[in-house]
């Protein structure tokens, strides 16, 4: 029971916020509603996408792909002037867009000659009937259609063909970068397959080209900064050393072995000094021992340096010879014998030169001492010399170690920058591309474009959300009102009767057949159109359970909405019933009840209200229906506020007591000012809408006016539905089960 009755208030409101069941019914039945609509935009866009997709010229893409080398080859050990490219991901992204580029295109166009190829030079394609239809709208103007190989200026330049010719290229060209790898493929997209090949193959060998081409660039730029560089250093550094040279020279700061000439001298000099001190020393020692022994009375025999003499050796040889001899002249002869004294007198000779020749020693020893003494005097003032010479040097050597220092620096750099250029001079040579070619192109066997099934997907997608959109356009368009559930949500009142439109057959449309309501229920007392007036009748009776609803205004927003027709209509079925029921024709401009039951009336509202005419000589009887009528005559129109009069109010007060029910047909809303006057005066008032054409904010605007004039607004009466369309227009609607229970009418 608790499901049935969830299910029943499904149906009955099937907008309801938060219902699901009710949201994908609500869908469906969009769908329903607008299904040809939504079919015939899905087909016609399915078609096109076939249509052009058939039509496509077929399309060939061949992919070479290049590796991003991040090992660097080093040939020889000295760095390139280039670098190769980081291992890093915007060095490939880099590379990618490098690819791109608009200079390697214009490279990869000349070096395959597509300026020749008709299919990227338009120039080269014949005329068209398109191209003749747009040159001949041309002339109409006043100007003229050149092909799109000319300018206006003439003939199309070289460059211009070659700029036209890279941009179509670029347009059938991409590189991308496979995943997170340092691969990156290059493809191209040609009408043949060959040239698409060669394309992506050319693109390849030109990337490397242009990468070794850069690098050669660079080389060069190197180099010839690098030799003007070494040029002049290499004159400043002879600059620097000539500037040494001529301070040495000048300053006496002469070089020998590593330290300076004067350095090297006071050396020898001490050297020197210290050698002749030393003799000098020795040679005083030598005459002091001398000289001592002679003074103590030692025999020269004992002195060394006598001993070492030769002359003294020769001269003591003779001396023992000649004593020997005297010995043995003595032992033979006398003292006196003349040979003995011949002896005597030789040996006497040799001791006197051997005095002499120890004189003499000790003479040389004199000399040697004298002699060691005068060296080592003058030794000694060169030396001082020498030092007195080598603290002007220091200070002078001072400026020479700054001119060293920065010949040194100039001689640094200089060998430096020529290490360079003779390392630069080789890496010209050994100069490799950061990338190589790791798949070249193959010639491609499929058609890359059109593709089939992902065209006729996305045609389907496309149908789909065209479909779609048609459907929303059409919802957000239509501002009628269709459903019991759209009038009581977008109006805010009831709903209380639904009318069918009357069946006029298969042509009654082209005739402009018409069937009158108020007659229809008279003739078809059983038909739908007279059950709905039932419907109605009994709506007002249940509204009144409280306090009966004796007087009704029936009334509309805009004219022709079916308000006159509807108190016709109900006036006829009520009365029917046994009623006693009262139509009084307050529409004073149009007088529709009027023209419809008591068009030759000769007195009326206005008669009975200006006391020309009594009530019951003015009312008139539908003979058909027993329904009474207050009409309204021919009479020109009163510019008196009537329905604000007492007369009026009287006139209400008089009828309410002796009619069940009374119906005014009452002006629109929104046309005059009487219905809002009138609505403060009646029980209840019916407001009419057509189904599907009466503007949901005219209904709104003239709901609140009512409201305002403190009308009581019973419900809504929704008129002329289209039994056939109105089952797609929503769940649980009156007329959504029509097929189900129209056996029990007879239209």
């Amino acid at each position: 029971m608790a499901r049935l009755e969830i299910d029943e208030f499904d149906n009955q409101n099937p907008d309801a916020p938060g219902n699901d069941v009710a949201d994908l019914r609500l869908i469906l039945v969009i769908i329903r509603r607008r299904m040809w609509s939504m079919l015939f935009v899905a087909v016609l866009i399915f078609t096109a996408v076939v249509l052009y997709t058939f039509q496509q010229t077929p399309l060939y893409t061949a992919s070479a792909r290049l590796l991003i080398e991040t090992r660097e080859s080093r040939v020889v050990d000295f760095e390139a002037v280039l670098s190769g490219l980081p291992p890093n991901s915007a060095a490939i992204d880099t590379e990618v867009e490098v690819l791109r580029s608009r200079s390697l295109a214009q490279a990869v166009a000349a070096r395959t000659d597509l300026a020749t190829i008709p299919e990227f030079n338009t120039a080269l394609v014949d005329d068209t009937w398109v191209k003749r239809l747009l040159r001949q709208f041309a002339a109409l103007g006043g100007g003229s259609l050149a092909t799109s190989g000319r300018t206006g200026a003439g003939e199309e330049t070289p460059e211009m063909t070659m700029d036209r010719v890279t941009e179509e290229l670029l347009q059938r060209t991409s590189a991308r970068r496979l995943g997170g790898t340092f691969v990156i493929e290059v493809s191209a997209t040609s009408q043949s397959p060959e040239l698409a090949q060669d394309l992506a193959n050319a693109y390849a060998e030109e990337y490397l080209l242009a990468q070794l081409e850069a690098k050669f660039r660079a080389t060069e730029r190197a180099n010839e900064w690098l030799f003007e560089r070494v040029a002049a250093l290499r004159e400043e550094v002879q600059a620097s050393e000539q500037a040494v040279a001529q301070y040495r020279e000048a300053n006496g700061l002469l070089d020998a072995e590593g330290a300076t000439l004067t350095e090297q001298q006071i050396s020898d000099t001490n050297a020197q000094l210290i050698v002749q001190r030393a003799e000098l020393t020795e040679a005083r020692a030598r005459l002091r021992n001398v000289r001592s022994r002679l003074e103590q009375g030692v025999g020269p025999e004992s002195i060394a340096e006598v001993l070492n003499s030769e002359v003294i050796r020769e001269l003591r040889s003779q001396e023992a010879m000649v004593s020997r001899q005297r010995g043995e002249l003595m032992s033979r002869y006398g003292a006196r014998h003349p040979e003995i004294q011949t002896v005597e007198r030789e040996l006497a000779d040799i001791r006197v030169q051997i005095d002499q020749e120890v004189s003499r020693i000790v003479s040389n020893l004199e000399s040697e001492v004298n002699i060691a003494s005068e060296r080592v005097n003058s030794l000694t003032e060169s030396l001082q010399e020498l030092r007195d010479e080598l603290g002007s040097n220091n200070a002078a050597l001072v400026n020479l170690r700054a001119l060293e220092r920065e010949a040194n620096a100039s001689r640094a750099m200089f060998e430096s920058f020529l290490s360079r250029f003779r390392q630069t001079g080789e890496a010209d040579q050994f100069n490799e591309a950061d990338a190589r070619i790791v798949a070249n192109a193959t010639l491609p066997l499929d058609t890359s474009s059109p593709r089939f099934i992902l065209n006729f997907a996305l045609g389907l997608a496309l149908a789909g959300l065209g479909a779609a959109l048609i459907a929303l356009i059409r919802e957000i368009l239509e501002s009628g009102l269709r459903t019991e559930a759209e009038v009581e949500r977008k109006l805010g009142v009831p709903h209380i009767a639904s009318v069918p439109k009357l069946n006029t057959g298969l042509f009654g449309g082209v005739l402009k057949k018409r069937h009158d309501p108020g007659e229809y229920v008279l003739s078809k007392p059983l038909s739908s159109s007279a059950e709905s007036y039932r419907t109605l009748r009994s709506g007002l009776k249940v509204a009144g359970l409280d306090k009966p609803l004796t007087v009704i205004a029936v009334t509309s927003a805009l004219p022709g909405e079916g308000k006159t027709t509807t108190t016709i209509a109900l006036g006829r079925i009520a009365a029917q019933a046994a009623d006693r029921v009262l139509a009084i024709d307050c529409d004073l401009r149009r007088r529709g009840l009027s023209t419809a039951l008591a068009p030759n009336a000769s007195a009326g509202m206005l008669e009975v209200l200006a006391n020309e005419a009594a009530l019951d000589d003015a009312i008139t009887v539908d003979e058909r229906s027993g329904l009474h009528v207050l009409p309204l005559t021919l009479r020109a129109f009163t510019p008196k506020d009537l329905f604000r009069s007492e007369a009026f109010k009287s006139l209400l007060e008089s009828v309410r007591g002796r009619y069940d029910l009374v119906l005014l047909d009452t002006a629109p809303v929104m046309a005059v000012a009487d219905t809002r006057a009138i609505a403060g005066l009646v029980e209840g008032i019916v407001f009419s809408v057509e189904w599907g054409r009466s503007p949901v904010g005219a209904a709104r605007l003239s709901i609140d006016a009512l409201h305002r004039a403190k009308g009581n607004i019973v419900g809504v009466v929704l008129n002329g539905v289209d039994i056939n369309r109105q089952a797609r227009y929503g769940y649980g609607a009156y007329y959504t089960y029509y097929g189900s229970y129209q056996k029990y009418y007879t239209n």
